[in-house]
């Protein structure tokens, strides 16, 4: 008997808005407390109707580093997971350690729920202030890592070309050192 063929998920990067991608499951750069919030979550959670926020409720928060899925409600996507990055502490309280997590907990929780497409916004890059040239290789190997079938495809969805500039080049260099 042969072993299957490994089939890699596709990553992408991409300048967008997540709440308008077509896919299974959008993550949530969400705070411990999964309350609505600014920039991504708060996008998030206006798009997602007032269900979201109340599911979110419901569950009750999120530690740093990991990651929980509630439906879409009002979005595109069928499931939003809510993944909690950390907050810059100047890089020495393992705030990499913690972002990689969060990205493999949010591929687990898509891999779980049988999604095919997944799209995922720059964890932690914003209110949280990990830097973009830090947080983009970090994220992407850990979703290169993690993700697998049913798993097919992943979008890294980016606000603006210079964050989209800096995660195609990760992703470059990650193709590069295979």
């Amino acid at each position: 008997m042969t072993a299957p063929a490994f089939h890699p998920v596709a990553i992408e990067c991409v300048r967008g808005d997540i709440t308008r991608e077509q896919v299974d499951a959008i993550v949530n750069a969400a705070n411990t407390a999964l309350a609505p919030g600014g920039g991504v979550c708060g996008a998030i959670m206006s798009a997602a109707g007032p269900g979201l926020a109340a599911e979110c409720a419901r569950i009750g928060g999120c530690p740093t580093g990991e990651a929980v899925a509630t439906g879409g409600h009002a979005l595109p996507a069928r499931y939003v997971i809510h993944a909690v990055g950390p907050v810059w502490r100047g890089g020495g309280h393992g705030e990499e350690a913690l972002l990689a997590a969060c990205h493999r907990a949010a591929v687990a929780r898509a891999r779980e729920l049988g999604c095919a497409s997944l799209a995922v916004p720059a964890i932690s890059t914003g209110i949280y202030g990990v830097p973009v040239a830090r947080a983009a290789p970090v994220a992407l190997g850990a979703l290169r890592a993690a993700a697998a079938p049913p798993l097919e495809r992943v979008r890294v969805v980016l606000f603006s070309d210079a964050d989209l500039d800096v995660y195609r080049r990760a992703l470059a260099a990650l193709d590069d050192a295979r």
